[in-house]
């Protein structure tokens, strides 16, 4: 492990483009094989960088040619006057399943393969650029004794012992899976917007059968739910979603192939609560909906963490207040909010929703990117209302589908479908710190009231000083007796003090 500091002013683009990615798997608990062939085209010059970590190299070709690597403890690479212009990559490595206790890579939990790549752990499976702005269509062929054998897309073909699989969206490698093992499914179909049919699975071992009932209710509630409130529609001709025991993320949401941790898949009325039937709903909802929020458009680098989870808590947010009470959800979400992330902005560790700097990018995923980066896009749809918050993702998604993108790229899509400049509400991604909000009123008797509002952000460890933020607050009127005096209207705090009459 480094203590290398990986600063977001040091980004460079790849050197190298991919057009296509195919993998064959020969598993075995202890020695598995993995051949890997990439075509690569040069895009910036460069010596290429393929990451690769705890893989045993059994040989290398360019172009069809064995060549003589030497692997670091962190990859390979190859320089740049040695390669032509497009090329193909071909390698064939082994790995250890059953001794990847790091639950990264390809692992083995109670005798299931299963994978988790995000953020690296894709270079645990085979050598290849594992940066999530190097995008592919990938063909996998999985062949082993297992009854299930699945991967990201479309099964392209079969037979005794063995399943090919074709994504045809380029993805970046932590959107990579494979699961292996005595599954049973739990199917149903969804027809979407255009009338295509949708084959939809959960996958459980089979004591587990009948406990996944809600989670597909769960599902096909948000596939609904995205096609009407964002125009989303589904991709694939099937989804399939895992139960896995030994995970170590709440739900990944691999391309066509979301894993779960199995506490938030299975349920059954005799044990679960109201609250493990509304975190299902959740997280099942939050993993479908990064199917476009995440994967269609994904991250340029790590930095940009906050562009897919900040706004898809954001719409699994909405979701839930659609699916029930409203107002009770906001306030539990608020109660998460002030719980966990106020405490993160006020202390030693306070970063903004996009830092500059990090040292390891599993530490990354906060309370500050994910709740906070919520509320930040909540912010920007309360300045630009509905229709216009709704105008801009569709920009986002038709200019931006199949890219690698970054804040930068999210809030222009805002400014042209707005008109409006931005610049100051950039800040809520870039500086961290919890605003504080003084409100003082004043009525003269006559018809006359005037708001005063005043903010201050307190000092956090990297910034002493803190520019005021552009803020919106929605203020409404109220007779004594509770009916409207004055429709609710957004005002735009700009200033350390402003009056609005």
């Amino acid at each position: 492990m480094t203590d290398r500091k990986i600063l977001l002013d040091d980004y460079l683009p790849p050197s190298h483009d991919i057009e296509e990615v195919a993998l064959e798997f020969d598993l075995h608990p202890n020695k598995t094989r993995v051949r890997s062939r990439i075509v690569f085209k040069r895009a910036r010059g460069g010596d290429l960088r393929l990451d690769g970590k705890e893989l045993t190299l059994i040989s290398a070709r360019i172009d069809g040619q064995p060549i003589e690597v030497n692997p670091d403890k962190e990859g390979i690479t190859l320089r740049a006057d040695d390669l032509p212009e497009r090329f193909v990559w071909e390698a064939e490595v082994e790995i250890d399943p059953g001794s990847n206790t790091s639950l990264e890579g390809l692992y083995i939990s109670n005798g299931m393969y299963c994978t988790q790549c995000e953020a690296e752990g894709f270079r645990k499976i085979t050598y290849y650029p594992d940066r999530p702005d190097v995008m592919a269509p990938f063909s996998v062929r999985i062949s082993g004794d297992e009854p299930v054998m699945l991967s990201n897309g479309n099964p392209v073909a079969r037979g005794k012992g063995w399943v090919e699989w074709q994504d045809p969206w380029p993805k970046p490698s932590y959107l990579f899976a494979l699961v292996a093992g005595d599954l049973l499914a739990h199917s149903d179909r969804f027809t979407t917007a255009s009338g295509r049919d949708v084959e939809l699975n959960i996958y459980v071992r089979k004591p587990d059968i009948d406990k996944c009932a809600y989670a597909m209710d769960s599902l096909k509630r948000s596939m609904k739910w995205d096609e009407e409130e964002y125009g989303r529609e589904y991709d694939l001709d099937l989804f399939n979603i895992v139960a896995v025991d030994d995970f170590n993320m709440g739900a990944m949401e691999n391309k066509g192939l979301n894993i779960f941790n199995s506490s938030l898949v299975l349920a059954s009325p005799q044990t679960a609560t109201d609250q493990n039937y509304e975190g299902i709903e959740s997280v099942i909802a939050h993993e479908y909906f990064h199917n476009w929020t995440g994967n269609r458009v994904t991250c340029r680098d790590w930095f940009q963490l906050c562009l897919k989870e900040g706004l898809t808590v954001f719409r699994d947010q909405s979701f839930g207040m659609d699916m029930r009470e409203p107002n009770v959800n906001r306030i539990k979400d608020v109660m998460v909010l002030r719980a966990a992330q106020f405490p993160e902005d006020a202390g030693p560790l306070a970063h903004p929703p996009r830092p500059n700097a990090y040292v390891e990018i599993n530490n990354f995923y906060t309370a500050t990117v994910y709740e906070k980066g919520a509320e930040v896009v909540g912010m920007l749809r309360r300045l630009v209302g509905p229709a216009q918050y709704r105008a801009a993702l569709d920009l986002y998604f038709d200019r931006h589908d199949g890219q690698a993108c970054t804040i930068e790229d999210w809030l222009q899509v805002f400014e042209d479908a707005t008109g409006r400049d931005l610049s100051q509400f950039k800040l809520w991604y870039t500086s961290a710190g919890t605003p504080e909000l003084g409100v003082a009123e004043a009525w003269d008797g006559k018809g006359s009231y005037t708001l005063t509002l005043n903010q201050k952000t307190p000092p956090t460890p990297d910034e002493a000083e803190k520019a005021p933020r552009l803020i919106p607050v929605a203020v409404g009127l109220l007779y004594p007796d509770g009916s409207e005096a004055v429709e609710t209207r957004v005002l735009e705090l700009t200033k350390p003090v402003e009056s609005f009459r």
